[in-house]
């Protein structure tokens, strides 16, 4: 019976030597869903699993031979290029991205406006600094790299070739072999067909606009004209890169700035019988670290799920959610030890979620309790940076110990004028980076803060959150947001007449009047309200979309909140 609807699939999907019409990743979800509703090493699972590798053959020869433009125009944003697998993302498509690369960095010897963003002088200097090339678990990522080496070597450029590494490790490397950049071949959390191409500069952070606007506009003439890089690879260029080392190397030279001693937490935990750690990898790069990470001690307290190779990810949407920390939820709440923790990581690992086997801490909560911990209980001083997006438990907590706030508008990169000068850099969607650690966000440094937090207060991140809240108050934040039927600069002349709801307004929410006490418009607009609960609305960048962000005092609040929130975009007309 498998093996007919198997046969159907394929005869679906597929067009008979027909790249460009055949729906690959439209076939490789529907036997991924065949093969998980078959019994573990069943023949049929073993079909389903040989169905699925025959595909990803298909996918490989269209990333191979596949010469037309990409299906969609390159444009490269704050996390870099993103594409379907074959039918943006091929060899050739991906060389004309790194040769724009190139070309960006040859024209510093004609125009150096652009010298002190990248971060070096001219292009001698990139070529000598070289670059840190990787990739995370995507089917072709191996390829893609390859074919980005072959056109940095081409032009005299250094590679140090990390293979299949994460965010935070590649920018460590960046920082710890001083190299010009970093090519990171991932999407993030994005869905299986997805690959990406994420680009970071000399300060091995993400890249500021006037940078990817130049790779953006190089790639699209590439591409517009066909032109194919001349490709003369130099593999003596190539050197191999342990991206971990250079991360834990990091991590201890600038202990004293952050104040985790990782040695010494790493044996605190090997010594501590009344702890337990579960990691829940998603298939993801941060499974080939993991138990490097931990000292490579073997230790039944340290239990990895989804630790195994996979670029379906077994049929989940990558990423931190509660659905998917289901597995680490329910196995801790089943451990005899005290102490439990509890992550789960995306497959590029920067960004990371947790638990205690009791409550989920996203990191509205967790960037919060960082910062309080770094101040409070390391002794640390200074500035907290959050995202005007993200929870105003911080700004409660900063409030009370007298520092300042630092609050832009969403996008990591917009944490650069402060990086070396906040305590935390973190931002709704559960990235973040320490003082003395990498500008780019990474779930290493998440993970060993919470490990340390658990351990050198002997208790749960839910009691410590438990504690804090007492202090500063109860936060709840939650996102949303709806389709509408326009974008671009139609979407931003309607939502101006949110203009309306100004500071000293009285709004409805769920029945009770509240004012508006303060509005931020530096990403769409934030109403802030008397009882300090806020909501933000702000246009898709990408799509006809629109985001709200709402934070209530209540967990009942948040749902009066989206209300109001579509309220407003119903009285200017877009819903």
């Amino acid at each position: 019976m498998i093996s007919q609807n198997i046969e159907f699939l394929f005869y679906e999907h597929l067009s008979a030597n027909n790249h460009a019409a055949s729906d690959y990743f439209g076939l490789i979800k529907k036997l991924v869903d065949l093969r998980n509703s078959a019994p573990p090493n069943s023949p049929d699972f073993r079909q389903a699993s040989d169905a699925i590798t025959q595909a990803y053959a298909l996918v490989e020869d269209e990333i191979r031979t596949n010469t037309n433009p990409p299906t969609r125009q390159v444009s490269f944003g704050t996390s870099g290029w993103r594409g379907v697998i074959g039918k943006d993302f091929s060899l050739q498509s991906v060389g004309q991205v790194a040769q724009a690369i190139v070309a960006m960095y040859r024209d510093l010897d004609q125009d150096d406006s652009l010298a002190p963003a990248l971060g070096v002088r001219n292009f001698s200097e990139a070529q000598q600094r070289g670059a840190v090339v990787g990739f995370d678990n995507r089917f072709g990522g191996s390829l893609l790299a390859e074919r980005v080496i072959e056109v940095l070597t081409s032009n005299g450029i250094v590679v140090h070739y990390a293979h299949e590494a994460t965010t935070g490790t590649l920018s460590a490397a960046v920082l710890m072999l001083q190299a010009a950049f970093s090519i990171n071949l991932t999407p993030s959390h994005n869905p299986l067909e997805y690959a990406g191409f994420k680009f970071n500069a000399a300060d091995a952070g993400p890249a500021a606009s006037e940078i990817t606007s130049r790779i953006t506009e190089n790639a699209r003439q590439l591409i517009a004209k066909g032109k194919t890089p001349t490709l003369a690879p130099d593999t003596t260029l190539v050197k191999q890169c342990n991206a971990l080392a250079c991360w834990q190397e990091l991590v201890a030279r600038n202990a004293s700035l952050h104040g985790l001693n990782y040695a010494g937490i790493m044996a605190a935990f090997h010594d501590a019988p009344d702890c337990v750690v579960a990691v829940d990898c998603v298939h993801g790069a941060s499974r080939v670290h993991m138990r490097s990470l931990f000292g490579n001690q073997p230790s039944e307290r340290l239990l990895l799920f989804r630790d195994q190779a996979d670029p379906t990810f077994g049929g989940v949407a990558p990423e931190p959610s509660s659905r998917n920390m289901h597995q680490v939820l329910t196995t801790l709440q089943h451990r005899p030890e005290p102490l439990r923790l509890g992550v789960i990581i995306d497959p590029d690992a920067d960004r990371i979620r947790f638990t205690d086997g009791t409550i989920e801490i996203d990191m509205n909560l967790f960037g919060a309790m960082a910062f309080h911990y770094l101040h409070e209980k390391k002794g640390k001083h200074g500035l907290v940076a959050k995202t005007v997006a993200t929870s105003n438990f911080a700004n409660a907590i900063a409030n009370g110990l007298h520092e300042e706030i630092f609050e832009p508008k969403v996008g990591f990169k917009e944490f650069k004028p402060v990086i070396g000068k906040a305590l935390v850099c973190f931002e709704e969607s559960d990235g973040i980076t320490v003082i003395g650690h990498t500008p780019e966000k990474d779930a290493y440094i998440g993970l060993l803060l919470a490990l340390d937090m658990m351990l050198a207060m002997k208790k749960n991140l839910g009691d410590y959150l438990g504690e804090i809240q007492a202090e500063y108050g109860q936060y709840y934040p939650a996102k949303g947001g709806v389709e509408v039927s326009q974008q671009g600069k139609a979407l931003l002349d309607t939502l101006s007449g949110l203009e309306k709801y100004a500071t000293g307004t009285v709004i409805d929410v769920g029945g009770q009047a509240k004012k508006i006490t303060e509005v931020i418009t530096i990403d769409g607009r934030k109403m802030i309200l008397e009882d300090n609960s806020w909501l933000m609305i702000r246009p898709s960048g990408t799509e006809p979309k629109v985001r709200f962000y709402v934070e209530a005092r209540s967990e009942s609040g948040k749902d009066t909140l989206f209300a109001a929130a579509k309220a407003m975009l119903a009285e200017i007309g877009l819903l």
